[in-house]
């Protein structure tokens, strides 16, 4: 039969390199992050006109732009991480970056920052905050070796440190709109003092108990797989908002212990709520409404109170009947294991760096910044010189342009593309008519506030920071450059295109095989620690939630790869059945333990479908070599 009635025409969908490119992410205004954004980088920039002192104000307000960039939704403790890294690391680069622009020749420069862009490459692929810092390490470098520097060279990067410091310092300090900042409760056990300094953490962790009661309300249907997945993100948006470091060590250690005791207590209950839905059987009610009792009491810092018991007819309803008793127990006690962090070694991050996909990144980087630092140079000192002189803006643009975790290729190029078209458009349009300075100082505040908003679609944001960055230029005493700039970007465009598609021996694919055998071998882990009998359940819950958090890294990486161009995104295929059936194996797993913990032993559906995954692992990896093989 034909999908499509007669006479109506079916629309042909778009290709996912072009689908990917228009497709935006959605969610509320982060008023508190737009506030933020435009306390930082038009106070900053206001005072150092006032001060006549305009070129550092225009690092600090970069600083603090980049900062912006970063200043993503979650927990202030969080913050400190994702900002002030990749702060540090600018700052290097931009110390780096100013003195090799200032004593070295056009090609010793270029060697330099080539090597600077193979270390940045390489260690991006550490994960996100790791991305960002390689970034800020380029792109500073970039504008330390090509701006002209009025002041001497080491006083920008106290300037720098300032604006990225100022808008950290905000994120800090600012209590989050509707958040709590007084004593409502005298309980001795409950301390609402600075509560919405805990904001984040609560949201994440209140959000992991909601995701626990949405897994449980679809079990038995065919929603569950999506249920669980959600769980995972939570999970992991609540792990690394209690996983920054301490605010204030003592006047604050009671609320993080009972943070710390929630998330712990959340734990089990996620383990329960999968292996029911591993069951395909449907969970009543009464079970449902206990884990959203206490989100709403982690949401409200209070005490879980009474909380109704499921029936205790099948092992995973016994498991998730004791979970719900030692949460209501953690809860009221405030007291837990810590089970937040993620324990990752030094050599197993080195392995990253330097494993296949490190290697893939850091030399796809290292030659993108390398060759646009020598065109730039070569345009600067040639028929161009005098057209412009900032020529960090076309290395600067190949860094935003060569990171694989902003989206696909094509995709990237044509967002910047188009995004820098407008925004330079805009620009000489509002340079027409504002005022000088104090025009451009409010244009700078503008799109400092405009930048969160602007996150949720790399054209968008590319369109916001042109705008800023060609101000910021403007203000510290230098001509409109906006059609310069445009040019400069599509040169940029053309030179990641190519480099992106250079026929690299050895190298395609290593990002996504890399991700694949970090989930492998901690799925692996884990089925082996249930297996073998242990009692530890604290290290059991820890290697269940490093298997599920490397399997989301490795999907989305994959969803990533399959979006590129056919010629890149065939050397991706297969990955994503190979996840899949990973991902069964670990809701396989957890479904032996929870079996394991009640009656000691396994029935004949665990193992025979341990078996059968195990097998089905093997095909799909077979499938996949072979292909990846065909395809070179």
């Amino acid at each position: 039969m034909s999908p499509t009635a007669p006479g109506t025409s079916q629309k042909p969908a778009l290709p996912p390199w072009l689908a990917h490119a228009l497709r935006a992410q959605r969610g509320p205004v982060p008023w508190a992050a737009v506030t933020r954004g435009a306390l930082a980088g038009g106070p900053l920039l206001l005072a150092a006109v006032l001060a006549d002192r305009a070129f550092l104000g225009g690092v600090a307000a970069i600083a603090a732009m980049l900062a912006g960039i970063n200043d993503r939704p979650g927990s202030r403790r969080t913050s400190v991480r994702r900002i002030g890294v990749p702060a540090l690391a600018g700052a290097v680069g931009l110390l780096v970056g100013t003195y090799a622009g200032q004593h070295l020749g056009a090609v010793a420069l270029t060697l330099v920052l080539t090597g600077l862009g193979l270390v940045g490459g390489g260690i991006s692929a550490v994960g996100p905050v790791a991305s960002a810092t390689g970034t800020q390490l380029l792109v500073t470098s970039a504008v330390g070796a090509g701006m002209p520097l009025p002041d001497p060279g080491w006083r920008s990067v106290p300037a720098f440190l300032a604006g990225a410091g100022w808008l950290l310092t905000l994120r800090l300090v600012l209590p989050t709109p509707g958040a709590r900042t007084g004593d409502f409760r005298h309980d001795s056990r409950i301390d609402s003092r600075l509560d919405f300094r805990f904001d984040g953490e609560r949201a994440a962790v209140a959000d992991v108990y909601d995701a626990v009661a949405a897994l449980l309300e679809a079990a038995g249907t065919a929603h569950a797989v999506a249920r669980r997945a959600a769980l995972t993100a939570a999970l992991d948006l609540a792990q690394d908002a209690l996983a920054g470091p301490r605010l204030r060590r003592y006047a604050s250690s009671a609320a993080e212990r009972r943070l710390h005791a929630q998330y712990a207590a959340a734990l089990p209950l996620g383990e329960a709520a999968t292996a029911l839905a591993w069951a395909e059987r449907a969970v009543p009610e009464r079970a449902v409404e206990g884990p959203r009792r206490l989100a709403a009491a982690v949401r409200g810092d209070t005490l879980a109170g009474p909380l109704p018991a499921p029936a205790r007819t099948a092992p995973a309803l016994r498991a998730l009947d004791d979970a719900l008793l030692h949460a209501a127990e953690a809860f009221d006690r405030g007291r837990g294991r810590d089970l937040h962090t993620r324990r990752r070694s030094v050599a197993s991050l080195a392995r990253t760096v330097l494993g296949a996909g490190g290697r893939e990144y850091a030399l796809r980087a290292g030659l993108c910044f390398g060759a646009s630092v020598a065109v730039a140079q070569a345009l600067q000192h040639g028929h161009w010189h005098g057209a412009h002189q900032h020529w960090y803006w076309l290395p600067a643009t190949a860094v935003f342009l060569v990171k694989p975790d902003l989206g696909p290729l094509v995709s990237r190029v044509l967002c910047r593309a188009a995004g820098t078209v407008v925004g330079a458009l805009l620009f000489a349009g509002f340079a027409a008519v504002l005022p000088r300075p104090e025009g451009l100082v409010a244009l700078v505040a503008v799109c400092g506030a405009l930048v969160p908003v602007a996150a949720r679609h790399f054209a968008a944001q590319t369109t916001v920071v042109t705008v800023l960055v060609l101000a910021l230029v403007m203000a510290g005493g230098e001509p409109q450059a906006a059609v310069g700039r445009i040019g400069e970007t599509l040169l940029a465009c053309a030179i990641v295109l190519v480099v992106g598609h250079l026929p690299v021996p050895g190298q395609w694919g290593g990002g996504i095989r890399a991700r694949i055998e970090a989930a492998d071998a901690a799925a692996h882990a884990y089925l082996a620690h249930v297996l073998g009998g242990s009692d530890d359940r604290a290290t059991r819950w820890t290697l269940r939630r490093e298997a599920y958090r490397t399997l989301a890294e490795a999907r989305a990486a994959i969803a990533l790869a399959a979006a590129e161009l056919p010629f890149l995104a065939r050397h991706s295929a297969g990955a994503d059945e190979v996840a899949a059936v990973l991902e069964r194996l670990v809701d396989t797993t957890t479904a032996c333990a929870v079996h394991l913990d009640d009656t000691g032993r396994l029935t004949p559906r665990h193992t025979g479908r341990l078996a059968g995954l195990r097998g089905e692992l093997v095909m799909r990896r077979g499938r996949v070599g072979r292909s990846r093989t065909l395809a070179r």
